[in-house]
């Protein structure tokens, strides 16, 4: 565990900064499909377009097995080969139950999108020694960097 757990707590633009310019690969849990035009979809749409390898993780549709062109995995943890962050598209409420699927895996970022906060979870992450950011859009920050 972490003792300093809170510096892996992003909060800054900076910090932001650069957890996206080291970020390739973004699992995405929670996506969408694109019948819903719902943000857990061109969201992670847009960073595909900017040239991140998106990795869906749709927690509905089972019948679903490509999202934005890429093979779709039930959980984080099943992923093969690395993760650089997870970017999170669930109710706060909803968080805790993939916790243990994140902290397998270890992304060195884990991002609540916008309207997204859950402390309890975000320390969970931190202690592991992972950066979290939270209620923050990832699309509205990689436009911020010019991505």
């Amino acid at each position: 565990m972490d003792a300093d757990w809170r510096s892996h707590l992003i909060e800054t633009p900076a910090g932001i900064r650069t957890a996206l310019e080291s970020t390739r690969r973004i699992a995405v849990l929670g996506i969408k499909i694109a019948e819903t035009m719902a943000p857990a979809y061109y969201v992670p749409e847009y960073a595909q377009r900017a040239g991140y390898e998106i990795v869906p993780v749709p927690v509905y549709y089972p019948d679903v097995t490509e999202i934005l062109g890429e093979p779709v995995h039930r959980t984080i943890s099943d992923i093969p080969g690395a993760v650089d962050m997870v970017n999170v598209f669930r109710r706060p409420r909803d968080i805790p139950q993939h916790l243990d699927d994140i902290i397998a895996k270890r992304p060195r970022v884990v991002w609540f999108q916008l309207g997204i906060r859950n402390d309890d979870a975000a320390e969970r992450l931190a202690r592991a020694g992972i950066d979290v950011i939270q209620d923050a859009c990832l699309l509205v920050e990689l436009q911020a960097i010019g991505r």
